[in-house]
């Protein structure tokens, strides 16, 4: 399993237009890829410039499916000039087994 946190500062000026952008990309990625587990964009309230996105993919060849897909892609291209600082923080599961638990609970609460 791959857990990662994208860390971008988003250009002040173009944070609206990628707002709209990022809103779609995580939802349409869970939906249409299997190996998609969750893709949760997160906007910081103390900055709004601030993005966080927690990526959650089954295996490495599902994050390189992930990364040809035509949503992906689209996303990329037109945000690639809003975004003045990207990082791709790794992280470990502290309680991987539990994972499963807090989305099921999130799905029956709909």
């Amino acid at each position: 399993m791959i857990v990662r946190i994208a860390e971008i500062q988003v250009d002040p000026a173009n944070l609206e237009e990628y707002l709209e952008r990022a809103r779609t990309i995580g939802a349409e990625s869970v939906s249409e890829e299997p190996g998609v587990i969750a893709i949760f964009p997160m906007q910081d309230k103390r900055n709004q410039g601030k993005i966080r996105i927690l990526e959650i993919y089954e295996d490495e060849a599902a994050y390189q499916a992930h990364l040809q897909t035509p949503h992906f892609l689209t996303y990329k291209i037109s945000t690639l000039s809003m975004v003045e600082k990207l990082d791709l923080v790794d992280m470990n599961p502290l309680d991987e087994a539990a994972m499963p638990l807090i989305f099921k609970k999130l799905a029956e609460r709909k």
